[in-house]
């Protein structure tokens, strides 16, 4: 238990979700009879839950400034839908139907984001019109029919790393990407090791440091085993690629940038932030307006991994991405959260989602157990916290996300840290 303290920083229990991802894998790995770990069944779920996971990264920020988005379902099938038709329509090549969905979705959210963070109506209420009227123009644009979309914007949602380089067996690329993520990480770690030491604050032993980049460079290099072995034509898929993108650009803003120290401010105590000079509307504004423009990104991919868009997408993708923000660690009250958990949970309901399915679980029994596992995640959080226990994602991503402005680094504003602490620090 001692080892096990020194390796992971501190309690066990801070890395519940971690572990509960790592059960399943196990589990479902048993009882499938070893149909989950397959190269295809693992490409296969990445590409069936990317859309969800770009959702979760919006939606943890605006659970953390204390709102909540009812409308990405509807918006994503609005972008989905305008798209595939200025592309059939219109005929413009794939990259300007790509621009003009991001800019139609950050159209929304500013609309949105302005009854929300200057008219002063609560998120949720504006969201749940946004449903209800961004669903209604989805099916009335597209008069409620499927639009197909041309192959080279089916890339976006269903493509995959080419080939290159010599016949290896493997998908090189994939390799090559794996390789460099293992090497980022080993020197990362070390060069905080060695800035921690010169700055005589206090390093974990050795021993404890070379066991962490052991386990973590081996599920990586693994898990590039499996994309790069796959059927041949498939490799790491292209929605998983800029899932990767967005999480280490959201990561950074959440935690190393004044506007990201800023929505954990306004999350936590808004009143305490305006007084310490932070613009709230502001940042309501933003997040919501950015919010849209990911959902806008999501329907897109769903697009062009479906084929076609039709006046269904979207149905039910808001509660996939909230149930990942809660599950991965924020609080329903604000303040708390990260873009890490949030992934976690979104891959833990995937894989979970996966293996039911894997199983031959009826979508009946799949839905039940779904919603047992969201409310036993977020009791068992909520209890950590009644008991003055850190939340277990957030102390499982503080380091991950930790600003470099010391030794250390000041630690994340979570449910521990009063916002005038974090507004200080950050100013």
């Amino acid at each position: 238990m001692n080892a096990l303290k020194k390796l992971f920083g501190g309690n066990t229990r801070q890395f519940g979700m971690i572990f509960a991802l790592v059960a399943l894998i196990i589990f479902f790995q048993i009882f499938t009879a070893g149909r989950t770990l397959t190269p295809g069944n693992v490409i296969n779920l990445f590409n069936g839950n990317s859309y969800i996971l770009i959702l979760a990264i919006g939606m943890v920020l605006v659970i953390i400034a204390g709102h909540i988005d009812l409308s990405v379902g509807s918006v994503a099938a609005f972008v989905g839908v305008s798209v595939a038709l200025a592309i059939r329509d219109w005929g413009i090549p794939w990259y300007a139907g790509v621009l003009l969905g991001l800019l139609l979705g950050a159209l929304i959210g500013a609309w949105q984001g302005l009854w929300t963070a200057y008219v002063g109506i609560p998120a949720f209420i504006v969201t749940l019109a946004g449903m209800l009227l961004f669903r209604g123009f989805n099916q009335f644009v597209g008069k409620s029919n499927t639009i197909p979309v041309p192959e080279d914007f089916q890339y976006l949602g269903s493509g995959y790393l080419p080939e290159v380089g010599p016949d290896t067996g493997f998908n090189n690329l994939t390799l090559l990407m794996g390789i460099a993520v293992a090497v980022f990480v080993v020197v990362g770690e070390l060069r905080a090791r060695a800035r921690a030491k010169a700055l005589g604050a206090g390093v974990p032993e050795m021993w404890v440091t070379v066991v962490k980049l052991v386990l973590i460079c081996a599920a990586i290099l693994y898990a590039t085993y499996l994309f790069a072995t796959g059927r041949p034509g498939t490799s790491f898929p292209i929605p998983g690629l800029i899932l990767a993108v967005l999480v280490l650009i959201y990561g950074f803003i959440s935690s190393r940038t004044v506007v990201g120290r800023h929505v954990y401010a306004v999350g936590g105590n808004r009143h305490a932030a305006e007084l310490s000079g932070v613009q709230s509307k502001k940042v309501n504004f933003l997040v919501m307006m950015n919010m849209s423009i990911l959902a806008g990104l999501a329907g897109m991919i769903f697009v062009g991994r479906s084929t076609a868009s039709g006046p269904f997408d979207g149905v039910g993708w808001e509660l996939d991405a909230i149930a990942a923000v809660f599950i991965g660690g924020a609080a329903v009250t604000g303040g708390v959260g990260t873009v890490v958990g949030s992934i976690i949970g979104g891959l833990v309901m995937a894989v979970l989602n996966n293996g039911l399915q894997l199983l031959g679980v009826g979508a009946d029994l799949t839905q039940i157990i779904k919603g047992l596992v969201l409310l036993i995640a977020v009791a068992f959080d909520v209890y950590n916290k009644s008991q003055g226990k850190r939340s277990i994602i957030g102390m499982l991503t503080r380091n991950m996300n930790r600003p470099t402005s010391g030794p250390s680094g000041p630690m994340q504003p979570d449910e521990t840290t009063s916002t005038k602490e974090a507004i200080a620090r950050e100013a």
